[in-house]
């Protein structure tokens, strides 16, 4: 078994079949099972990520825990975000997203308590979310929109 451990170092890559960075910064990680603690990286990829107080731009993995994290873009099977803000969170299987804040949320099944996103698309939705835009706010969003185009569109022939 392979296994990296930084800590308090800058890096371009961290890999192995365990991956554990403690206080860091790093471009790119790559591992089985990651655990991260306060630590910046451009992109994760895994099987296994865990996140404590960290930011990342791209998160990819089977299976992921985020507590007090900034994610970007995060895609996996199976998802646990806590106390975070996840822009786009992209699920095949569930997600479990707890006090966190979120744009889009997309998964078969998604459990909340106490989010603010913007979108939820889900087979399932379990708890309590506010959202900005249900289908018929977004449906009428979209048709203002489209009336105010077509009007300028008609302003601009004379």
């Amino acid at each position: 078994m392979n296994e990296e451990k930084v800590e308090k170092r800058s890096l371009d890559i961290a890999e192995g079949d365990v991956v554990n960075v403690i206080q860091s910064t790093v471009r790119a990680v790559d591992g089985d099972h990651v655990e991260l603690q306060q630590v910046g990286a451009l992109s994760i990829d895994g099987e296994r990520i865990n996140i404590d107080q960290g930011a990342s731009c791209v998160i990819r993995a089977s299976n992921i825990n985020l507590n007090q994290c900034v994610s970007g873009i995060t895609a996996t099977e199976t998802a646990t975000i806590r106390s975070s803000l996840c822009p786009i969170v992209l699920s095949r299987k569930e997600v479990e997203v707890k006090d966190s804040a979120t744009l889009l949320v997309a998964g078969n099944s998604v459990k909340t308590e106490g989010v603010k996103t913007l979108f939820v698309l889900a087979k399932e939705i379990d708890g309590d979310v506010k959202t900005l835009f249900d289908w018929r706010s977004a449906l009428s969003f979209g048709a203002v929109i489209g009336g105010l185009m077509g009007l300028l569109a008609l302003l601009r022939r004379k």
